[in-house]
This record gives structure tokens, sequence and C-alpha cells, in this order.
């Protein structure tokens, strides 16, 4: 069998096979791997010795995308930066400064205000979605534990709030990466194009606004309803639960003699944040011809967002050396020590975005995205595009884990499509985006799902079924609306 073109309807079958099992399971890890042999049997036409060969390559090859591996250093990476703030008494002083906030509030409004709260910040935080989930978990999940909030509802509040944000906010690397797509197909002004796409970028708009819709009005479902009811009576995880990081981690005690202050964790937080935009222009200039003819944001959208990420983790940990030196909290070498310890406790989530980038990479190989994109081209009307973009879309999202992967696949399939039949060119656009974070919030190998279990300590596949029917009836609304836009124009 041919690795050109795609297989047909087998493109599909590895991923989907690996997102049921895992879900249904909960077996992550067993189940990619399954997921990700299964591609590779197909691609060599059932061979079980040279299938089973090229799944081993498959793992190793994960490292020669330089996106990928640095992704994957900054998961081990954060492992350091937690440990630090938890010894070094930064998140506790920032669980006294928040209660200190709270005296004041009647108490049944103390689990309303944080979770706004938690909200405000990842919205806050748009310079990436990565960033911005770790913030929000590391941040608030202490405080969540102390009023007895889910770390579900943790994981659903930080994960509902970063990547709409970022993709309404586009000052970041995701706005350059969507350009830089729009350039490629002879849009002239891509920066209006992106920004006069956002009134149509239904599923992102509606994700931002539930969110304080379930804080305020405790919309939860029967899975998040569970959750709550049971972190109420005392029992954080589900029997038989894996956090995405361990208890000892997150538990770990303060440096004995140190005084809690919330600077030690939120100084660290800043300028890991500040860091992103930062790095993102400097490797923009990097790569660029003539920097000194283009404007901060055009050099922005030439910029690495995996590099810019990896960067500002390790500013963030740099950052915390010195001030923790200064303050006498600990040495040099106690915090090298600190920091080999941290990065070892994050190796399991290491090895899960290392599966999840594998069975993004077989799944390229198999061509899964343009089968799908394909499937409608035959038939598809001038009215029907915007939502059957989207459709598509949230079927490759859901089915790689990337929605970077489905904006590449489908903007470059899209914008010919939306010329070709004379159909507006711009909800076209809005719905790919919409669609990407909308398979991407479904899917349990996307790396922003995975990081929001991480960050919020909490069992991947109970983050993945707690949050899965918000964004079912939120992707069914913003379908229909496609639906409706389409049919009005």
């Amino acid at each position: 069998m041919e690795t050109i073109g795609h297989f047909g309807a087998w493109s599909v079958l590895p991923p989907v096979l690996a997102i049921i099992l895992a879900i249904r399971t909960k077996q992550v890890y067993l189940s990619l791997i399954l997921g990700i042999w299964m591609g590779w049997m197909i691609i060599h036409s059932g061979n079980l010795f040279t299938g089973t060969l090229a799944t081993m390559q498959g793992l190793v090859d994960v490292f020669k995308d330089e996106g990928s591996t640095r992704t994957i250093l900054f998961s081990g990476l954060i492992g350091a930066l937690i440990l630090f703030i938890q010894k070094s008494g930064g998140v506790q002083g920032f669980v006294d400064w928040m209660e200190n906030r709270m005296e004041k509030l009647d108490p049944k409004k103390e689990t309303v205000f944080v979770q706004f709260f938690s909200w405000i910040t990842g919205v806050l935080i748009f310079v990436e979605s990565n960033i911005s989930v770790l913030t929000v978990g590391t941040l608030f999940r202490p405080i969540y534990d102390r009023l007895k909030i889910s770390r579900e509802k943790l994981a659903y509040v930080a994960d509902s709030s970063s990547a709409p944000a970022c993709i309404l906010m586009p000052f970041n690397a995701w706005g350059a990466f969507i350009i830089g797509l729009l350039i490629t197909q002879g849009i002239d002004d891509p920066f209006s194009v992106l920004f006069s796409s956002i009134k149509y970028n239904f599923y992102p708009i509606l994700a931002l606004l539930a969110v304080p819709m379930v804080i305020f009005f405790r919309w939860d479902f029967k899975g998040m309803k569970k959750a709550e009811e049971r972190t109420r009576g005392g029992q954080v995880l589900n029997v038989g639960a894996q956090p995405m990081i361990s208890e000892s981690l997150i538990e770990s005690k303060i440096e004995e003699g140190v005084v809690p202050k919330a600077r030690n964790m939120l100084l660290p937080i800043f300028v890991m944040v500040a860091s992103v935009p930062l790095m993102l222009y400097y490797t923009g200039r990097m790569a660029s011809a003539n920097p000194q003819a283009e404007d901060f944001f055009t050099t922005m959208s030439q910029g690495s967002g995996s590099t810019a990420v990896l960067s500002a983790v390790v500013f963030s940990i740099i950052c915390a050396f010195i001030i923790y030196k200064i303050q006498g909290i600990f040495q040099i070498r106690k915090m090298a020590e600190m920091t080999i310890k941290g990065i070892s406790e994050m190796i399991p989530l290491a090895i899960l975005m290392l599966l999840a980038f594998a069975i993004g990479n077989v799944s390229k190989e198999l061509n899964t995205g343009i089968y799908l994109a394909e499937l409608t081209k035959t038939w598809l009307s001038p009215s029907l595009l915007p939502f059957l973009l989207f459709i598509i879309s949230g079927a490759i999202a859901f089915s790689t884990g990337t929605s970077w992967g489905t904006f590449g696949i489908m903007v470059a399939i899209a914008v010919p499509m939306a010329r070709g039949l004379d159909a507006a060119l711009i909800p076209a656009i809005a719905a790919i985006l919409g669609g990407g974070i909308f398979g991407d919030h479904c899917s349990p190998i996307s790396d922003t799902t995975i990081i929001s279990s991480m960050a919020a300590a909490t069992d991947h596949i109970d983050h993945v079924r707690t949050q899965l029917p918000y964004a079912l009836i939120l992707g069914i609304t913003a379908a229909m609306g496609y639906l409706i836009l389409g049919l009005i124009n």
C-alpha cells in the first residue's frame, strides 16, 4: 500500500480507536500505543514485523520535530517550577493573600469568587494557551482544594479560558501562526481578515461566555455534578484515578524556616508570561529577512511559539533561582537538586505528550485530515461551507489532537474552496478556527487538554469526560449558527 495520498476510512481508525479506548478503559498510555501501532500497521499493509519496527521508529522520530521536542522539555521543566514555588512558600503565600481578601465575603460567595477570578486570570493570560492553563492551575488548585471545589471544575475553567482567549485576542503566537497561513494563500491583508473573523468565531465566544454562566448558575452536568459532590464529601479524586501530576509534588512542604510570600510564586509566573511575546518577537527577528522594515506584529508572526514557551519557563526558573538566592531560602546546589527532582516527577506527563505527538504524526502519514476534508468536496455548496468547515475542522482536531495542525490543513483547503465556490471567505476562516478549538476541547490527545489535567492535578480522562458535555453543547450551537449564517447569506 502506498503512503502517497490517504488511506480512505482506514486513516481515521487509529486515532479514533485510541481515543475511544482511552475514554472507556482509562488506560491512556496503552490506548495511545495501540492506536500508534495500528496506524503503522495500516501504512505497512498489515506486515506485523515492519509495522512494529515502524511504530518504534515513529516514537523516536517525534524528537526530529523541534517544536514537539521543545514542548516535551517544557512539560518536564514545569515540574521544577512547581516544586520551587511550593517549597519557597509562594503557593502558601498566595493562598494566605487570597484568604485575607475573602474574609469580608459571605462564605457562600467564596466559591463563586474564586472560580470567577480563576476564569478572569485565564482570559487575561492570552499570550499562550499552555502558559494560561499552567498559571491558572498552579495559582488556584490549593484554593479550590481548600474550598472543596472539584479539580475537574478547575481543569474545565482553565481549559475553556485558554485557547478561546488566545484565538479571540490574537496578539500572540496563535495570531502569528494564523496570519502566516493566510499569507501563504495570497490574502493581501491577513491581519484585517483575521480580526474580521473574530465576530464569526462562534465556538470560542460561546466557550468563554459559558464558564461564568456555569460558575454563577451552577450548571453542572452529570459528570461534573458527581465530581463536585464527591469533592464536597472530602474525596478529592475518584477511586483509582491517576492524577497527571504526583500528589507528592503538589503537596511538597515549605522549606523549614521560610516565611510564606506570594511574590515567591507571582514573580516567576510574571516572568514566564511576559517572556512569551518578547521571545516571539526575538525569534521573529532572527527568522526575518528584513526585520527593520517590519512592524512588531509582523515580526512576531515569524516567531517560533514552541521556542517562546520553552524559553519562558526557563527564564521563570532562572528568576526563581535569583530571588530565592537573594532571600537566602535555597543554595544553588539545593535548587539544582530540586530541578532534577521536579523534572523526574513529570516523566509520566512527558511520556503522554510523546505518545500524543506520535499518534498525531502517524495520522499525518495516513493523511487523516486530508481524507476528512475531501469527503465533502464533490457536493459542497456555498451556503453550507461555514457549517461543514466547522464540522470537518472539529473532526480533524479531535482525531489528531492539534488545533494548530488542523489550521495548517484546513486553511490551505478552505481558502481555495471558498474562492472557487464564490462563498464568503471570512466566515469560512472563522469556522475553521472555531472548529479546531472545538475538536481540541473534546480530544483526550490534545496537548492543551493534557496540560490542563496536569495543572489541575486531576485524572486526565475524568477531565475529558466532565468537559465533553459543555464542549458538545456549545459545538452544536456554534454549528447551527454557521448553518443559519450560510443560509442567510
